[in-house]
Formats: C-alpha cells, sequence, structure tokens
C-alpha cells in the first residue's frame, strides 16, 4: 500500500493550474476570511466594554504577533521544504520536516507560556500609564501566551495539510477554530448562560480555546486523511540538518512578521503621544485591513505549495502560470477592499461602537492607509513566491526595507512635521517603495532559479 501512496502523482505537479489553484486556495481563503471576520467580531466584543478595554488590545497586539510570527515563520519553512520534498519523491525528508516541525512548535509554546507569565505587566507598563489599560493587557497577554501551544501546534499541523495539497481539511480547521472563538466571546466576556462575566480575560480564554480545539482536529487530520506524511514519533531524534533547512526558509518569514511587531509598537508609541483614542483607531484598523488582506494570504498560501512543489519538479512553464494567475487575483482583492474603505469609512468604524473623536480621527484614517491596498497585494504574491522558491532572504529584505527604512521614519516624519492625521500617509509611501523592490528581486530570481529550468 505505501509503494502505491509513492508512485501516485500529485495532483500539484499535473492539474491544470487555473483549476490548481482555486483547488489550493479558495478552501484557505475562505478559513482566512472566517478568522478576518472571528478578528474583527472580537474586537467588536471587546469594544462594549469600554475604549481602554479595545486600546489594551492594541497595546497588547505586538506581543501576539510576535508569537503567530514564531509560527508562520517555521510553518512557511516546514510548507516549502515538505513540498519541495514532495516534488522530488524524497519521502524521508518529508516526514522528517514535519516531525521536526511539530517539536520546534512544542518549544516555542513552552518559551511563550515562560515568557508571558513574568514579561506581559513590563510591556504595558512600558506604553502607558493608565492603570486601567494595564490591567486589561496583562490579563490578556497572559493568558493568550501561557496557552499558546494551542496556536503553534494549529498552526503547524494546518502547514502541513497545506504542504501536502489538503487545503480542504485545513479550511475545516481553522473554520472550526474562528467559530468556536466567535461563539465562546459574548458567552465569557458578558457572562451569558450561567458562565461569570470575565471581561478581556474571556476574550483570551475564548481565544486560547479555539486554538486548541483545531490544533486538535487539525492532528486528526494529518493522522487519518494525509496518508503522504507519517507523524509518529518512534525513535525521533531532533536533525540540526532538517531544523536549519526549515529556518534556512522559514526563518526570513519569522523576521519579517516579527518586525511588524516591532512597527506596531513603535507606532503605537508615537500615536499615543497624540490621544489613546489615536492608538484604537491603529488597533481598529488592524482588525478590518485583515478582512481585505486574509483572502490574499489565503490566496498566497494555497500558491506556494503549488511553485515549490513544482521548482522541485523543474517545472518552469507551471511556476509562472501560477504567479501570473496569483497575481491578477491578488490584485483584483485588493480593488474591492480599497473601494470598500473610501466608500464606508464610518459604517466600519460604527462597529467598534467609536465616539466622535475616533470618527474624526478614523474616517481620514482608513481613506489614507488604503491608498496602498493594490500595491500591497503584488507584493504579497511575489514575496510568498520567494519563499516557495527557497529565497527567503529576499523576502526579508523587502520586509525590512519597507516597514523599518521607509514606513516607520515617515510616520515619525509626518507625526513631528505634520500631525496625526499626516502619520496615515506612511503606509502607501513605504507600500510603494516596497513595490520597486519586489519587481527588481523578482526580477533577479526569475534569472538565478527559474529561467533555466528547461535547460
Amino acid at each position: 500500500m505505501t509503494q502505491t501512496i509513492e508512485k501516485k502523482e500529485n495532483k500539484m505537479g499535473i492539474m491544470p493550474i487555473h483549476k490548481l489553484l482555486i483547488n489550493m486556495s479558495v478552501p484557505m481563503m475562505i478559513s482566512m476570511l472566517v478568522m478576518a471576520l472571528y478578528n474583527i467580531i472580537d474586537s467588536i466584543f471587546v469594544a462594549q466594554i469600554n475604549e481602554n478595554a479595545l486600546t489594551a488590545l492594541s497595546l497588547a497586539f505586538p506581543i501576539q504577533n510576535f508569537m503567530i510570527a514564531i509560527a508562520n515563520g517555521t510553518g512557511v519553512g516546514v510548507n516549502a521544504l515538505l513540498s519541495r520534498s514532495l516534488g522530488e519523491k524524497n519521502y524521508k525528508e518529508v516526514n522528517a520536516s514535519a516531525r521536526n516541525g511539530i517539536f520546534l512548535s512544542v518549544i516555542a509554546g513552552i518559551l511563550f507560556a515562560s515568557l508571558g507569565f513574568f514579561l506581559a505587566r513590563p510591556f504595558m507598563t512600558s506604553q502607558t500609564d493608565n492603570l486601567e489599560i494595564i490591567e486589561y493587557g496583562t490579563t490578556y497577554l497572559r493568558i493568550v501566551s501561557i496557552f499558546s501551544i494551542g496556536v503553534f501546534l494549529e498552526i503547524m499541523f494546518e502547514r502541513i495539510l497545506q504542504a501536502s495539497g489538503n487545503t480542504f481539511y485545513s479550511m475545516i480547521t481553522q473554520i472550526t477554530g474562528a467559530v468556536i472563538n466567535i461563539i465562546l466571546d459574548p458567552i465569557m466576556i458578558f457572562g451569558l448562560f450561567g458562565f461569570p462575566k470575565m471581561g478581556v480575560a474571556g476574550a483570551a480564554l475564548a481565544t486560547v480555546i479555539g486554538q486548541v480545539l483545531a490544533a486538535t482536529l487539525a492532528l486528526y487530520f494529518n493522522i487519518k486523511k494525509n496518508p503522504e506524511v507519517n507523524l509518529s514519533f518512534h525513535r525521533f531524534r531532533p536533525s540540526i540538518k532538517t531544523v536549519k533547512r526549515i529556518y534556512g526558509v522559514g526563518a526570513p518569514s519569522m523576521l519579517m512578521q516579527s518586525i511588524g511587531s516591532v512597527l506596531a509598537f513603535s507606532l503605537n508609541n508615537i500615536l499615543i503621544q497624540f490621544t489613546t483614542t489615536a492608538v484604537s483607531v491603529y488597533g481598529v484598523y488592524f482588525k478590518l485591513q485583515s478582512f481585505v488582506f486574509m483572502p490574499v494570504f489565503g490566496l498566497s498560501g494555497g500558491m506556494v505549495p503549488i511553485i515549490a512543489y513544482n521548482y522541485g519538479a523543474k517545472n518552469k512553464k507551471r511556476i509562472i502560470t501560477t504567479m501570473k494567475y496569483s497575481i491578477s487575483a491578488a490584485v483584483l482583492i485588493m480593488l474591492f477592499g480599497l473601494a470598500i474603505f473610501q466608500i464606508f469609512p464610518a459604517q466600519l468604524l460604527s462597529l467598534f461602537n467609536a465616539n466622535k473623536p475616533m470618527m474624526e480621527i478614523g474616517i481620514p484614517a482608513l481613506r489614507i492607509i488604503s491608498l496602498h491596498f493594490v500595491f500591497a497585494g503584488f507584493c504579497i504574491i511575489t514575496v510568498s513566491a520567494f519563499q516557495a522558491l527557497g529565497n527567503g532572504l529576499f523576502s526579508l529584505i523587502n520586509s525590512m526595507t519597507r516597514q523599518l527604512i521607509f514606513l516607520l521614519p515617515s510616520a515619525y516624519l509626518l507625526a513631528k512635521l505634520s500631525g496625526l492625521t499626516a502619520i496615515w500617509f506612511a503606509f502607501p509611501i513605504a507600500e510603494i517603495a516596497s513595490l520597486l523592490i519586489c519587481i527588481i528581486l523578482l526580477k533577479k530570481i526569475y534569472n538565478d532559479k527559474i529561467r533555466h529550468l528547461d535547460d
């Protein structure tokens, strides 16, 4: 039976690209949309407590994002290595990638549980002296950190499913976790159906319960529905060679998203000099933009294993066709998002119980920041393609340049020279710079890795 499985050609090497991309990406896009919906609903419920609770979650976001950065970076490395190994028919490396990825996820969960317990309060006090915000943020951070093993394992098991072409099952796990979270949020925050009223702590507990249950379901699907990967840990020993290969691709992605945490922390500190409401607006923007960006991330997630597999199989035509379709779809999604943010900013803000000061700051903020959406669509796809082709360094270069060289300095200078509203223009400025860098790096990686595949 094992031999039959090994001889069977994976769909990523034979299915027509347009059909394959839909088959791989649509389940992930749907699951990402559900995740985006959860992010928005989660903040809507928290906003009903008061504005300080919403501000606390915005200030806590950099640490939460850092955890997800570690999980996603490890997952990206496993995804690319596992898909490429499948294309090469190297099943020993397929299993080694999955098992070492799970091991790394467990270690990360233990580490963050310790750090979150001791460092949550110092992190919050470093940003504000508002005692209510500090208490809310400390409570939330401690809970999501101590139980972070859920998000690490959920992302890892889902990446293993995605890498082997089982995006439908990955979609089911993500949707399940998000729906459980959405259901539990009002129950645990406001104390419905006999539950105690826990406020911000309830929001955090709803989050981690959803993550743990989603991880459990994803593990079940890998064991029962994913015959190309064997997750048995019998006589398992961590492999330094495999770990290096995972982080050779995944570390730049990890650093990329970690830079996002640094950016969020720094922008929060710039904005809070004007008013805590500006921090809330920035947090609300991040929740709202996820509804536009998450489908594009789902699209890129479906694209990565296709490119990695066909790079391993040395199929130049399928790589190029996949990228063309992906870029076109991403730009269309972003155009739709741009239209929504330009036409309905007040309606979007009203979802978060926005008062008059938040409306005055938020309406121009949403309209200005969303100008970068279309450029971002192209950049997300090309950066993901770099990772799929094993060149995570290019992704890191692009991210560092965009966020640390252009966005953050622009925001600081605009704040000093022109005030709060001008800060939001830093986003389109940085994205245009990122677009130019992506084009240059894409041309180089084509010449270095794709152009001569037919030879």
